[in-house]
């Protein structure tokens, strides 16, 4: 069962998906309306799932579900990946490849498969100060604080 985003526990789980490419505004209204579709659906063992998501920047879908009232089952989440993979089929993107790193570039967002952005620390083309997409959070609440970071307070600093 669908809810607003910001009525959901900030103890929710959360999947992100990131986009290969920005998607058009037209795009993104067909997006949030097919989510909101799945997400009125969406079920554990036939419980409905308490969920949201927003859509962040043209690029990112995040998914929530409200675990204090029904936990996401493995095939709620074969399910949700599922439903990913026929929005990339539609939109001919990559949602689903964690090979990928997203990061701001001045007002703008880059993505870059993690061996070319590898090769960009090493060329400090990027830098430790450099904004990255932390897609690793798994609640609301990392995600309002952890999500949007300089690289060295990621999982990225790895690089630098």
């Amino acid at each position: 069962m669908y809810v607003p985003f910001d009525n959901l526990p900030e103890e929710s789980r959360i999947w992100i998906y990131q986009s290969s490419r920005k998607f058009s505004d037209a795009e993104i209204v067909e997006i949030e309306n097919d989510v909101k579709v799945f997400l009125e659906n969406w079920s554990a063992h036939g419980t409905p799932l308490e969920a949201s998501f927003i859509t962040k920047y043209n690029r990112f879908i995040i998914l929530a579900v409200n675990q204090d009232v029904q936990s996401a089952s493995g095939c709620s989440i074969d399910a949700s990946v599922s439903f990913i993979q026929s929005l990339e089929q539609k939109y001919q993107v990559d949602l689903l490849d964690k090979m990928n790193v997203t990061f701001k570039t001045g007002e703008h967002i880059a993505h870059k498969s993690l061996i070319e952005f590898k090769k960009m620390a090493k060329e400090k083309a990027v830098t430790s100060n450099t904004i990255v997409f932390n897609n690793l959070v798994n609640t609301i609440e990392e995600f309002n604080y952890s999500w949007e970071v300089p690289a060295s307070d990621s999982w990225h600093s790895r690089f630098f």
